[in-house]
This record gives C-alpha cells, sequence and structure tokens, in this order.
C-alpha cells in the first residue's frame, strides 16, 4: 500500500487525538500558569521542561532537596460527574506539597500530569486553572506539566490528574521522629472535609449501597451530596512553615490515606507513644453520615479517613499557646488533641485514641 494525500482531517485526529485542540488548551491555560511565578521560573510555558533557577540554593548551610508526587484518585470521579472542574486541582496540590512541608520544606515548584479520553480545551484549563491557584496558595510555582489524550483507554469525558513538586530545607533543620520526646504536645488542624483520601469507601457507601444521587440536599451538609464530597482538600504548606518559623516543632504529620493514627505513627520513635483524645473535636457531620448511613464501624472510618483533622504538629510544652495564637491568626483551626509519652516496651500501639467526639 501507498500513502495519499487523503481528506484534510490528519491521521492522527482521525485515530482520536486533536493535536489543535491540545495547543488550544496550552493557550487557555497559560494566563492561569503565570499567576504561580516565582523569581526564580526561567522561561515560560511550552518547552520541554520547566527550568527553575537554583542559584538561590546558594544561601543556604546544607540545602536538601525534597520531592513528592501523588494524584487525587477516585474524587476526580466526582467532579466528572458533576462537571466541576476546577477545585480539583487544590485536592492535587494539598496531597503533594502538604507531604513535602512534613519534613520542614518549603515547596519551590510542581509539575502535572493530566490524563484524559479527549482534550476539551475548556475543561482541561479548568483543572489547571485549578492547580495553579492551589500552588499560589501553597507558594510554589507550577513549571509544566503535560497532558495525554488517551482514546480508547478512557471515555471522552474521563480524565486523571497525578503532579509532583520539589521543595527545599536546611540539612539541620529537617523534621522527623527522631526529635519528638514524651511531654510534646499534638496540635490538630481542622481538615475541610474528606480532603482527597477514602472516596472509594464513601462512593461505595453512597452509591453503590444508598444509591443517593449527587444532587440530593442532606441537612447535614447544609447543601448537596455532590457539593460536600467536591469540597477542596486543604492546604497546609504555608501554616505549617510560618508555624516552624515562629515556634519550636518537633514534627508535622499529614492525615492521608490510613487515618490518624496510622499518619502519626509514622512520625513518632519507637521510644514514644500517642495519646489522642478524641472529646477534645467535634467528628465533621461528613464522617458521621458516612458511618450512619454505610453501617461503617467507628474503628473502620478512623482507619479509611482524617476524621476532621488534616495535620498534626508536635510542639514542646512551652510552645503550645504561642502555636496555637499563630495558626490562629493564620485562619486556621487549631486546638490540642493529645500528648506523646514514654512508651510502655509491652504496649506495641504507637497511637492510642480515647474518648468519645463532642
Amino acid at each position: 500500500m501507498t500513502e495519499t494525500d487523503g481528506p484534510s482531517q490528519s491521521a492522527y485526529a482521525r485515530a482520536g487525538v486533536d493535536v489543535e485542540a491540545g495547543d488550544r488548551a496550552v493557550e487557555a491555560m497559560r494566563g492561569w500558569v503565570a499567576k504561580t511565578r516565582r523569581p526564580e521560573v526561567l522561561g515560560g510555558l511550552g518547552g520541554f521542561a520547566g527550568l527553575f533557577d537554583a542559584a538561590g540554593l546558594a544561601g543556604f548551610r546544607h540545602p536538601v532537596l525534597a520531592t513528592s508526587t501523588d494524584g487525587v484518585g477516585t474524587k476526580v470521579a466526582i467532579a466528572q460527574a458533576m462537571d466541576v472542574h476546577d477545585s480539583i486541582g487544590f485536592d492535587l496540590v494539598g496531597m503533594v506539597v502538604d507531604d513535602l512541608v512534613v519534613c520542614g520544606a518549603e515547596p519551590l515548584f510542581m509539575t502535572d500530569y493530566i490524563a484524559c479520553g479527549a482534550v476539551v480545551p475548556e475543561r482541561i484549563a479548568s483543572i489547571v486553572k485549578g492547580i495553579a491557584e492551589a500552588c499560589v496558595q501553597a507558594g510554589c510555582a507550577l513549571v509544566g506539566g503535560e497532558t495525554a489524550e488517551h482514546p480508547g483507554l478512557l471515555e471522552p469525558a474521563e480524565y486523571d490528574v497525578a503532579g509532583a513538586a520539589t521543595g527545599v530545607v536546611e540539612r539541620d533543620a529537617i523534621l522527623g521522629p527522631e526529635r519528638v520526646r514524651p511531654g510534646d504536645v499534638a496540635i490538630a488542624m481542622a481538615s475541610s472535609g474528606l480532603h482527597s483520601n477514602g472516596y472509594s469507601l464513601a462512593r461505595h457507601v453512597f452509591f453503590t449501597e444508598a444509591d443517593w444521587p449527587l444532587e440530593r440536599e442532606v441537612p447535614e451538609f447544609g447543601r448537596t451530596l455532590g457539593e460536600e464530597l467536591l469540597e477542596p482538600t486543604r492546604i497546609y504548606s504555608l501554616d505549617c512553615l510560618a508555624l516552624i518559623a515562629g515556634t519550636e516543632v518537633h514534627a508535622l504529620s499529614h492525615i492521608t490515606g490510613g487515618g490518624l493514627a496510622a499518619n502519626l505513627a509514622r512520625v513518632v520513635p519507637d521510644s514514644v507513644q500517642v495519646v489522642l483524645d478524641r472529646g477534645t473535636w467535634s467528628r465533621p457531620p461528613i464522617f458521621d453520615v458516612v458511618g450512619a448511613v454505610g453501617q461503617v464501624s467507628r474503628a473502620d472510618l478512623e482507619a479509611t479517613f482524617n476524621i476532621g483533622v488534616g495535620m498534626v504538629a508536635f510542639v514542646p510544652s512551652a510552645a503550645v499557646d504561642h502555636a496555637l495564637r499563630l495558626l490562629a491568626d493564620r485562619r486556621l483551626p487549631s486546638w490540642v488533641c493529645g500528648e506523646a509519652v514514654a512508651a510502655d516496651q509491652r504496649e506495641s500501639v504507637p497511637v492510642v485514641l480515647s474518648g468519645r467526639h463532642r
């Protein structure tokens, strides 16, 4: 067979990939990406790689780079079903940059990856708008990304998002388990809802078992089920960096998949046990509703969701009042939720939750 001039539509387009739509999407997102620009960013959108001037690291005594990558998970199914795409970026950025800040690192720059069944420029631009606005809130630059069209693998309205970020921290300022000691106090920072974890369970409860539509008005939420499920992830990076700069912080824990106890266990040494009091906070309605509608036990809820706590800081007791004032000044609800005690060598559980929620 021989090649022919054929019709004006390209073979790639006939296969389902619209290169021109991709170009239009890049143009539509250009303004949003520009809003995230930091002085260290070199060049603009459209290159093969994002460039970030590292000369500023010369001011560090011993700079250590930190990196993190993540996605949003099945929460994207809610965004697609509701045809609302400009908030999912907050979930992506929050999952990535707040893992970085746990070690004390300042997020510097981020890249994103969007895989879709068909490039709809307006939809892609809306997704990137959310990512860019979240990067501004996190204090990091969005230096590039990739939009990949996968016809035949994803349906035209389907997409998934992922991202990676790089940060920097002084070597002797890295936070972690080795700094936590008995007597430290655990300060909880409120979550905005489910954040981006446990959606497979939540979707199973609401859609498979209860057959609730997204449009259902739920009195406990004061809004529709869909609006509650799409609530963006709270981003803590600048709040935590301000806390680190303003007082003594020994460790941070980002409460993501696995719940409160499992994530706290990752940032305390074997010599320490964390004792938390559920009575220090009220569990947000979304968790109670999931539990009631799906008959999900408290143990399962706590092993899956953040149950109202998105980040925890361990600080010495003398720093507690100042830390709480600092976070209050930043309008981030926070409270003392527990303490670190010397571990009983016969006790194998690193984190104990006691009491009942208010």
